[in-house]
């Protein structure tokens, strides 16, 4: 099983809603975020991912958690992920390799909808509910 680490950040706006992602050519709604760069942090990583995928600049990150699930687009591998959580400044816009944007209830169950959500969702929506962050 080959493994992944990333970065992300749960992207959540003044009602409670949780910004998500999908990338070109893929099916699962996903977190902004990605792969580090050689030499990146975690916050680093998670920064650039943002800018370059919504067009967002965040500065205030707070740690959510780290967690080890299936990837969504990669078959026999896992991803690590260190997720942040911001809330949301600016109006998100797809960029780079993202073709679409949605917002989702982090508290209402995954699977009641039309959409596909990449693993790591279900442990991310949790904690939020946890914290309440939104």
């Amino acid at each position: 099983m080959n493994r992944l680490t990333v970065a992300a950040v749960c992207l959540l706006d003044d009602r409670g809603r949780l910004l998500v992602v999908r990338k070109r050519n893929t099916h699962a709604f996903m977190l902004p975020g990605g792969k580090h760069e050689p030499g990146e942090t975690d916050i680093e990583a998670a920064i650039r991912e943002v800018r370059e995928e919504v067009g967002l600049n965040v500065d205030i990150l707070t740690p959510l958690g780290r967690w080890v699930c299936p990837a969504a687009n990669e078959a026999d591998t896992d991803v690590e992920a260190t997720v942040f959580a911001s809330q949301l400044r600016g109006e998100p816009v797809a960029a780079a390799e993202i073709a679409e944007i949605a917002w989702i209830d982090p508290r209402a169950p995954l699977d009641a909808g039309r959409r596909v959500f990449a693993p790591l969702m279900t442990p991310v929506c949790e904690a939020i509910a946890e914290r309440e962050l939104s």
